[in-house]
Protein backbone atom coordinates (compact mmCIF):
# COMPACT_ATOMS: atom_id res chain seq x y z
CA UNK A 1 0.00 0.00 0.00
CA UNK A 2 1.35 2.78 -1.22
CA UNK A 3 2.18 6.05 1.86
CA UNK A 4 1.52 9.66 1.30
CA UNK A 5 1.81 12.53 3.08
CA UNK A 6 -0.72 15.08 3.69
CA UNK A 7 -1.24 18.83 5.43
CA UNK A 8 -4.23 20.84 5.92
CA UNK A 9 -3.18 24.86 5.26
CA UNK A 10 -5.41 26.83 7.87
CA UNK A 11 -5.22 30.79 8.35
CA UNK A 12 -2.86 29.89 11.47
CA UNK A 13 -1.82 26.44 11.74
CA UNK A 14 -1.00 23.51 9.53
CA UNK A 15 -1.72 19.86 10.35
CA UNK A 16 0.61 17.39 8.14
CA UNK A 17 -0.14 13.45 8.49
CA UNK A 18 0.50 10.02 6.48
CA UNK A 19 -1.77 7.96 5.45
CA UNK A 20 -1.80 4.31 3.87
CA UNK A 21 -3.77 4.46 0.89
CA UNK A 22 -6.90 6.14 2.30
CA UNK A 23 -6.20 5.41 6.21
CA UNK A 24 -4.95 8.15 8.09
CA UNK A 25 -2.56 7.45 10.77
CA UNK A 26 -3.79 9.34 13.46
CA UNK A 27 -0.79 8.83 15.78
CA UNK A 28 0.94 10.63 12.63
CA UNK A 29 -0.51 13.79 13.02
CA UNK A 30 1.49 16.99 13.69
CA UNK A 31 1.08 20.17 13.59
CA UNK A 32 2.96 23.07 12.39
CA UNK A 33 2.44 27.16 13.66
CA UNK A 34 2.64 29.14 10.03
CA UNK A 35 3.41 32.06 11.24
CA UNK A 36 6.66 31.80 12.24
CA UNK A 37 7.44 30.18 8.90
CA UNK A 38 6.01 33.02 7.63
CA UNK A 39 8.43 35.68 9.86
CA UNK A 40 11.18 33.46 8.37
CA UNK A 41 9.94 33.86 4.56
CA UNK A 42 9.75 29.66 4.49
CA UNK A 43 5.98 28.08 3.50
CA UNK A 44 4.67 25.25 3.35
CA UNK A 45 7.62 23.23 0.97
CA UNK A 46 9.47 24.04 4.36
CA UNK A 47 6.83 22.66 6.95
CA UNK A 48 6.57 19.10 4.78
CA UNK A 49 10.24 18.79 4.88
CA UNK A 50 10.75 19.58 8.39
CA UNK A 51 8.07 16.54 8.69
CA UNK A 52 9.81 14.64 6.98
CA UNK A 53 13.08 14.93 8.27
CA UNK A 54 11.53 14.70 11.56
CA UNK A 55 10.01 11.43 10.96
CA UNK A 56 12.34 9.67 8.21
CA UNK A 57 9.04 8.74 6.19
CA UNK A 58 9.19 8.19 2.60
CA UNK A 59 5.90 8.80 0.40
CA UNK A 60 5.14 8.41 -3.51
CA UNK A 61 2.07 10.53 -2.75
CA UNK A 62 1.20 14.22 -1.52
CA UNK A 63 -2.18 16.10 -0.97
CA UNK A 64 -2.44 19.11 0.50
CA UNK A 65 -6.16 21.52 1.52
CA UNK A 66 -5.45 25.23 1.56
CA UNK A 67 -7.35 27.79 2.77
CA UNK A 68 -7.62 29.55 -0.30
CA UNK A 69 -8.38 29.38 -4.07
CA UNK A 70 -7.23 26.65 -6.46
CA UNK A 71 -6.86 28.01 -9.90
CA UNK A 72 -5.32 25.74 -12.90
CA UNK A 73 -3.50 23.71 -10.12
CA UNK A 74 -1.83 26.35 -8.02
CA UNK A 75 -3.32 27.52 -4.50
CA UNK A 76 -3.25 30.60 -3.07
CA UNK A 77 -3.35 31.43 0.51
CA UNK A 78 -6.04 33.50 1.77
CA UNK A 79 -4.60 34.47 5.24
CA UNK A 80 -0.89 33.75 4.25
CA UNK A 81 1.49 35.42 1.86
CA UNK A 82 1.99 31.51 0.42
CA UNK A 83 1.45 30.00 -3.19
CA UNK A 84 2.04 26.41 -3.76
CA UNK A 85 2.32 24.19 -6.72
CA UNK A 86 2.74 20.85 -7.79
CA UNK A 87 6.11 21.32 -8.42
CA UNK A 88 6.76 22.78 -4.96
CA UNK A 89 5.04 19.92 -3.30
CA UNK A 90 7.39 17.14 -5.60
CA UNK A 91 10.55 19.49 -4.55
CA UNK A 92 9.95 19.20 -0.87
CA UNK A 93 8.44 15.67 -0.83
CA UNK A 94 9.99 13.83 -3.99
CA UNK A 95 6.07 12.15 -4.33
CA UNK A 96 5.72 11.59 -7.80
CA UNK A 97 1.28 11.96 -6.89
CA UNK A 98 0.42 15.03 -6.06
CA UNK A 99 -2.91 17.02 -5.34
CA UNK A 100 -4.20 20.44 -4.00
CA UNK A 101 -7.23 20.83 -2.92
CA UNK A 102 -9.16 23.97 -1.74
CA UNK A 103 -10.04 23.12 2.22
CA UNK A 104 -13.73 23.18 1.97
CA UNK A 105 -13.09 20.66 -1.19
CA UNK A 106 -11.09 18.54 1.24
CA UNK A 107 -14.12 18.74 4.03
CA UNK A 108 -16.28 17.46 0.99
CA UNK A 109 -13.82 14.73 0.32
CA UNK A 110 -14.13 13.60 3.84
CA UNK A 111 -17.85 12.91 3.93
CA UNK A 112 -19.05 9.65 4.28
CA UNK A 113 -15.73 8.47 6.30
CA UNK A 114 -16.10 10.22 8.64
CA UNK A 115 -17.20 8.31 11.99
CA UNK A 116 -20.73 8.90 12.95
CA UNK A 117 -20.09 9.96 16.54
CA UNK A 118 -17.98 12.74 15.37
CA UNK A 119 -20.82 13.87 13.64
CA UNK A 120 -23.77 16.11 15.96
CA UNK A 121 -27.49 17.04 14.30
CA UNK A 122 -28.16 20.45 14.90
CA UNK A 123 -31.20 20.65 12.83
CA UNK A 124 -33.11 17.43 11.75
CA UNK A 125 -33.92 17.20 7.91
CA UNK A 126 -35.56 14.19 6.10
CA UNK A 127 -32.22 11.61 5.17
CA UNK A 128 -31.89 11.80 1.19
CA UNK A 129 -29.40 10.97 -1.03
CA UNK A 130 -28.09 14.07 -3.00
CA UNK A 131 -25.63 16.76 -3.25
CA UNK A 132 -23.97 18.03 0.14
CA UNK A 133 -22.85 20.89 1.36
CA UNK A 134 -19.73 21.87 3.40
CA UNK A 135 -19.46 25.09 5.27
CA UNK A 136 -16.54 25.78 6.98
CA UNK A 137 -16.40 28.62 10.32
CA UNK A 138 -12.66 28.75 11.28
CA UNK A 139 -10.28 30.93 10.84
CA UNK A 140 -12.06 32.36 7.69
CA UNK A 141 -15.34 31.41 6.44
CA UNK A 142 -15.95 29.33 3.05
CA UNK A 143 -18.61 26.84 1.64
CA UNK A 144 -18.57 23.97 -1.03
CA UNK A 145 -21.21 21.74 -3.12
CA UNK A 146 -20.19 18.13 -2.75
CA UNK A 147 -22.01 16.55 -5.80
CA UNK A 148 -21.64 12.46 -5.74
CA UNK A 149 -21.58 10.98 -9.56
CA UNK A 150 -20.89 8.24 -11.31
CA UNK A 151 -17.15 9.54 -11.93
CA UNK A 152 -16.78 9.86 -8.65
CA UNK A 153 -17.63 13.13 -6.03
CA UNK A 154 -17.14 16.36 -7.58
CA UNK A 155 -16.36 19.64 -4.86
CA UNK A 156 -16.50 22.56 -6.82
CA UNK A 157 -13.87 25.21 -5.13
CA UNK A 158 -15.59 27.97 -3.80
CA UNK A 159 -14.40 32.06 -1.97
CA UNK A 160 -18.17 32.89 -0.62
CA UNK A 161 -17.01 34.09 2.51
CA UNK A 162 -16.51 37.32 1.09
CA UNK A 163 -20.15 37.85 0.31
CA UNK A 164 -22.33 39.92 1.63
CA UNK A 165 -23.63 39.78 5.05
CA UNK A 166 -27.42 39.40 5.29
CA UNK A 167 -29.28 42.36 5.80
CA UNK A 168 -32.61 41.89 6.50
CA UNK A 169 -33.72 44.16 9.65
CA UNK A 170 -32.83 47.45 11.15
CA UNK A 171 -29.95 46.19 12.92
CA UNK A 172 -28.61 44.30 10.34
CA UNK A 173 -27.89 47.45 8.48
CA UNK A 174 -26.64 49.25 11.38
CA UNK A 175 -24.08 45.87 12.34
CA UNK A 176 -23.12 46.49 7.98
CA UNK A 177 -21.91 49.85 8.70
CA UNK A 178 -20.23 49.46 11.82
CA UNK A 179 -18.39 47.06 10.47
CA UNK A 180 -17.51 48.65 7.49
CA UNK A 181 -16.24 52.08 9.61
CA UNK A 182 -14.37 49.91 11.85
CA UNK A 183 -12.65 47.95 8.79
CA UNK A 184 -12.01 51.35 7.39
CA UNK A 185 -10.65 52.61 10.25
CA UNK A 186 -8.18 49.25 10.65
CA UNK A 187 -7.12 50.50 7.30
CA UNK A 188 -8.47 47.63 5.83
CA UNK A 189 -11.12 47.11 2.63
CA UNK A 190 -14.62 48.37 4.35
CA UNK A 191 -16.64 45.50 2.69
CA UNK A 192 -19.34 43.89 5.42
CA UNK A 193 -18.69 40.14 4.37
CA UNK A 194 -19.62 37.10 5.85
CA UNK A 195 -16.53 36.44 7.23
CA UNK A 196 -16.51 39.49 8.90
CA UNK A 197 -19.06 38.77 11.54
CA UNK A 198 -19.07 34.77 11.15
CA UNK A 199 -15.17 34.04 11.33
CA UNK A 200 -12.78 33.46 14.21
CA UNK A 201 -12.83 37.42 14.42
CA UNK A 202 -16.31 37.77 13.52
CA UNK A 203 -18.03 36.65 17.26
CA UNK A 204 -15.01 39.85 18.62
CA UNK A 205 -16.81 42.26 15.65
CA UNK A 206 -20.17 41.34 16.76
CA UNK A 207 -19.05 41.87 20.72
CA UNK A 208 -17.91 45.60 19.56
CA UNK A 209 -21.26 46.37 17.60
CA UNK A 210 -22.75 45.09 20.78
CA UNK A 211 -21.43 46.98 23.29
CA UNK A 212 -20.97 49.74 21.19
CA UNK A 213 -25.04 49.78 21.15
CA UNK A 214 -25.03 49.17 24.32
CA UNK A 215 -23.46 52.50 25.21
CA UNK A 216 -20.42 51.07 26.68
CA UNK A 217 -17.68 50.17 23.78
CA UNK A 218 -15.47 47.28 24.86
CA UNK A 219 -13.03 45.52 23.07
CA UNK A 220 -12.48 41.49 23.30
CA UNK A 221 -11.15 38.26 21.95
CA UNK A 222 -14.03 36.01 20.48
CA UNK A 223 -12.29 33.58 23.07
CA UNK A 224 -13.10 35.97 25.95
CA UNK A 225 -16.77 36.52 24.30
CA UNK A 226 -17.00 32.91 24.57
CA UNK A 227 -15.95 32.99 28.05
CA UNK A 228 -17.98 35.82 28.92
CA UNK A 229 -21.16 34.14 27.35
CA UNK A 230 -20.75 30.99 29.59
CA UNK A 231 -20.97 33.55 32.38
CA UNK A 232 -24.44 35.10 31.59
CA UNK A 233 -22.76 38.65 30.17
CA UNK A 234 -25.38 40.42 28.42
CA UNK A 235 -23.38 42.03 25.71
CA UNK A 236 -22.21 38.57 25.31
CA UNK A 237 -25.50 37.25 24.81
CA UNK A 238 -26.28 39.82 22.26
CA UNK A 239 -23.35 39.16 20.15
CA UNK A 240 -23.72 35.45 19.93
CA UNK A 241 -27.60 35.87 19.00
CA UNK A 242 -26.34 38.05 16.44
CA UNK A 243 -24.00 35.28 15.36
CA UNK A 244 -26.76 32.83 15.23
CA UNK A 245 -28.77 35.07 13.47
CA UNK A 246 -26.62 35.65 10.62
CA UNK A 247 -25.53 31.73 10.29
CA UNK A 248 -29.11 30.96 10.15
CA UNK A 249 -29.99 33.51 7.01
CA UNK A 250 -26.52 32.55 5.21
CA UNK A 251 -27.26 28.27 5.32
CA UNK A 252 -30.85 29.31 4.42
CA UNK A 253 -29.55 31.02 1.37
CA UNK A 254 -26.89 28.98 0.57
CA UNK A 255 -29.45 25.48 0.95
CA UNK A 256 -31.31 27.48 -1.82
CA UNK A 257 -28.36 28.05 -4.18
CA UNK A 258 -26.92 24.66 -3.38
CA UNK A 259 -30.45 22.31 -2.81
CA UNK A 260 -28.41 19.82 -0.36
CA UNK A 261 -30.65 17.15 0.31
CA UNK A 262 -27.54 15.21 1.17
CA UNK A 263 -27.40 17.66 4.60
CA UNK A 264 -25.39 20.32 5.29
CA UNK A 265 -22.10 20.10 7.29
CA UNK A 266 -20.42 22.40 9.77
CA UNK A 267 -16.87 22.62 9.84
CA UNK A 268 -14.22 24.55 11.81
CA UNK A 269 -13.68 25.90 15.29
CA UNK A 270 -16.12 28.62 15.30
CA UNK A 271 -19.16 25.80 14.62
CA UNK A 272 -17.95 23.83 17.54
CA UNK A 273 -17.35 26.71 20.07
CA UNK A 274 -21.20 28.00 18.78
CA UNK A 275 -22.82 24.87 18.72
CA UNK A 276 -23.87 24.44 22.51
CA UNK A 277 -25.66 27.88 22.06
CA UNK A 278 -27.24 27.01 18.71
CA UNK A 279 -30.63 26.08 20.31
CA UNK A 280 -30.89 28.68 22.86
CA UNK A 281 -30.40 31.57 19.98
CA UNK A 282 -32.67 29.86 17.67
CA UNK A 283 -30.98 28.68 14.97
CA UNK A 284 -33.16 26.48 13.79
CA UNK A 285 -35.97 29.04 13.59
CA UNK A 286 -33.28 31.55 11.68
CA UNK A 287 -32.86 28.83 9.07
CA UNK A 288 -36.67 26.93 8.52
CA UNK A 289 -38.17 30.40 7.48
CA UNK A 290 -41.24 30.98 5.07
CA UNK A 291 -40.55 31.72 1.89
CA UNK A 292 -42.08 31.68 -1.48
CA UNK A 293 -41.29 28.22 -1.52
CA UNK A 294 -41.09 25.36 1.22
CA UNK A 295 -38.52 23.96 1.13
CA UNK A 296 -36.80 25.28 4.16
CA UNK A 297 -39.72 24.19 6.22
CA UNK A 298 -39.03 21.17 4.76
CA UNK A 299 -35.55 19.84 3.80
CA UNK A 300 -32.12 19.90 4.46
CA UNK A 301 -30.52 18.78 7.75
CA UNK A 302 -27.79 20.90 9.58
CA UNK A 303 -25.13 18.73 10.89
CA UNK A 304 -21.35 19.75 13.08
CA UNK A 305 -18.46 17.50 12.04
CA UNK A 306 -16.47 17.47 15.36
CA UNK A 307 -13.46 16.01 13.93
CA UNK A 308 -10.45 18.37 13.66
CA UNK A 309 -8.50 16.09 10.96
CA UNK A 310 -11.72 15.59 8.54
CA UNK A 311 -9.82 17.76 5.77
CA UNK A 312 -7.15 15.22 6.08
CA UNK A 313 -9.63 12.07 5.75
CA UNK A 314 -10.49 14.32 2.73
CA UNK A 315 -6.96 14.38 1.20
CA UNK A 316 -6.28 11.17 1.96
CA UNK A 317 -9.92 9.79 0.28
CA UNK A 318 -8.72 11.88 -2.95
CA UNK A 319 -5.41 11.00 -3.29
CA UNK A 320 -6.77 7.37 -3.26
CA UNK A 321 -9.55 7.81 -5.54
CA UNK A 322 -7.47 9.39 -8.60
CA UNK A 323 -4.40 7.20 -7.87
Amino acid sequence: MSLSILADIGGTNTRVALADGAQVRIDSIRRFPNGGYQAQGKDIAHVLRDYLDQTGAQVTGVCVAAAGPVQDGVATMTNLDWVIDAAKLTGATGATRVAILNDLQAQGQALGHIPAANLRCVIPGPAAQGPMLVVGLGTGVNAAPVHPGPQGRVVPPSECGHVNMPVRSEEDFLLARFIEQKLRAEGEVPHAGVEEVLAGRGLANLHAFAAHAAGHPATMTSAEVLAALDQGDATAAHAARLYVHILGQVLADLALIHLPYGGIYLIGGMSRAMTPHFARFGLSSQFREARRVDLLLNDFSVTVVEDDYAALTGCAAYLESVA
